[in-house]
């Protein structure tokens, strides 16, 4: 499979069929909905496989890309997606980091611990695999680490069919259906 960010730059495809790459359509619709807040926002990509959404709020101005990603494989792809989305627009390294780990592993760590003393993102895009149950453990995790800044926006990209219910302590802002992706977007209750 062939991806393009919406600009048109090629981007490499992760190996295999364990990643599941964000729908050109539901990208595209991710970015229109937030382009008000993307430039110079904290991003944090959680389960961001090949590093595509990373990419694009990478290329329309925001500060600080945070992606995480469990698979070694999956992650060396982001990484070179990012490397080269980076350097085509002459970001530095500090305006992007990727981190191979589980990444309600990479949550349990302090948040002072980013590398520009700042762990409140703007926005937190998950997109775990469908049937993994993730997305309330995400949820509580992010909360209970103050990850999120308090006008923050997580976004949930799921499945239509078995949407996961709002966590406690969470509000459903909007809700969007493209098809058989689901985009649920909340905020701290």
């Amino acid at each position: 499979m062939s991806l393009r960010l919406s600009g048109g730059r090629r981007l490499q495809s992760p190996p295999g069929d364990r990643a599941r790459p964000t729908a050109a359509r539901v990208r595209q619709a991710v970015l229109n909905m937030l382009a008000p807040r993307l430039a110079g926002s904290r991003w944090l990509d959680l389960c961001s496989g090949s590093g595509v959404m990373a990419c694009e709020v990478l290329q329309r101005g925001a500060a600080q890309v945070v992606a995480v990603e469990q698979d070694r494989r999956i992650a060396q792809v982001a990484r070179q997606n990012l490397s080269a989305v980076a350097a085509g627009l002459g970001c530095g390294p500090e305006q992007w980091q990727l981190h191979c780990q589980e990444a309600l592993r990479w949550l349990q760590r302090p948040p002072q611990s980013e590398s520009n003393g700042s762990a409140v993102f703007d926005l937190i895009y998950c997109d775990p695999p469908y049937r993994s149950d993730l997305y309330g453990d995400l949820a509580d995790a992010v909360a209970s680490g103050d990850w999120i800044a308090p006008d923050g926006l997580m976004l949930w990209e799921c499945a239509t069919a078995a949407m996961p219910p709002v966590p406690q302590g969470w509000e459903l802002e909007d809700q969007r259906r493209y098809g058989t992706t689901t985009l649920m977007v909340l905020t701290r209750g």
